[in-house]
């Protein structure tokens, strides 16, 4: 029987670059050894194949390559890319095209889920609780600082529309401080999204679909040293991330069954994480996260870490294996 190659794709075009990086590692590390693994890094530069520290060039035409004079193409492609072109629906369209399957949401879904603002729409017409927003295009040039706080209060979040990993985030509490906070969002995407500011417990829930049924992981709660859960907070160990959530049963069961019918209604598919900030007990989607961080520090592993019945390796078997037969 033929071993599964599988392409552990990382890198791109924004600044989780690193972030990226550091997922491929774990998932390097624990998708089974049945698999024949290699890690492609993708940049707007090259597309290669890592090796030893070689570097063998990708054939775009087919996604392979050649390595010891023998061609190798992949039967699977995981993407860990956080941001473009993994997470917003490109590399999705590429693989569609040539017929291979992968790890991720379909390229329709991620291209939803990667514009916040968008994806909030969408949720707030089915009933579901989101921070109130205004969208800014890169071709707004004056922008009414005071309308925004009519809006949405202060203190208030400005944030890529289109990014990850609080690159580009800031908390504004003060009507002078919001056109340069635009500005550093602008340095991050093309468009930025301005939110209200929801006070109360942030908790994340990860889920992944296997033989048609999706499965919630345990609950995170998020326990910033700073402000709010910034870059700092997730990658430099200034927060707390306590697993399971302190919050009840009843609602943990509530913010899992609604990650559920949101999986099934924008039509995720792979590991996937949402979250949350918690008003009393009403949960606001915070974001949609369709190719969650996997590195050590990022919380999916956590959250597997605490599930009784699976683990990291028989997760990654799961999803490869659901997508291979699907």
């Amino acid at each position: 029987m033929k071993n599964i190659i599988v392409g552990v794709i990382a890198g791109g075009y924004s600044s989780e670059y690193e972030v990226s990086l550091n997922s491929a590692d774990t998932l390097l590390t624990n998708i089974p050894n049945t698999y024949i693994k290699y890690l492609v890094i993708i940049t707007k530069e090259k597309w290669v194949v890592s090796i030893d520290n070689e570097e063998y060039p990708i054939d775009k035409n087919d996604f392979s390559f050649t390595y010891q004079n023998k061609k190798i193409t992949f039967d699977f492609a995981y993407i860990t890319i956080h941001g473009t072109p993994g997470e917003d629906g490109k590399l999705q369209g590429y693989f569609d095209m040539l017929d291979i399957p992968y790890s991720t949401c379909s390229q329709k879904a991620s291209a939803l889920t990667f514009n916040k603002w968008a994806t909030n729409k969408v949720l707030k017409e089915h009933g579901i609780s989101c921070a109130n927003s205004i969208i800014l295009r890169q071709h707004n040039s004056v922008v009414n600082t005071k309308h925004i706080i009519d809006e949405l209060g202060l203190p208030l979040f400005v944030k890529p529309n289109d990014g990850g990993s609080s690159f580009g985030i800031s908390k504004v509490k003060e009507e002078s401080n919001i056109q340069d906070a635009i500005k550093n969002a602008f340095k991050e995407g093309k468009e930025v999204v301005l939110e209200s500011n929801i006070n109360g417990t942030e908790v994340t829930c990860g889920a992944y679909i296997s033989k048609g049924t999706v499965y919630t992981l345990p609950l995170t709660e998020i326990v910033s040293h700073n402000d709010y859960f910034d870059f700092e907070a997730k990658y430099k160990g200034l927060s707390d991330e306590i697993t399971p959530a302190r919050i009840s049963k009843e609602l943990t069961n509530k913010i899992q069954e609604l990650t559920i019918n949101i999986y099934h209604l924008l039509g995720l598919s792979g590991i996937i994480r949402i979250d949350y900030m918690l008003d009393d007990i009403t949960p606001y989607v915070i974001e949609v996260n369709t190719t969650p961080g996997m590195s050590k520090a990022s919380l999916i592993p956590q959250q597997v870490a605490y599930q009784d019945n699976i683990d990291l390796p028989s997760l990654l078997n799961q999803c490869i294996q659901d997508k291979l037969t699907t």
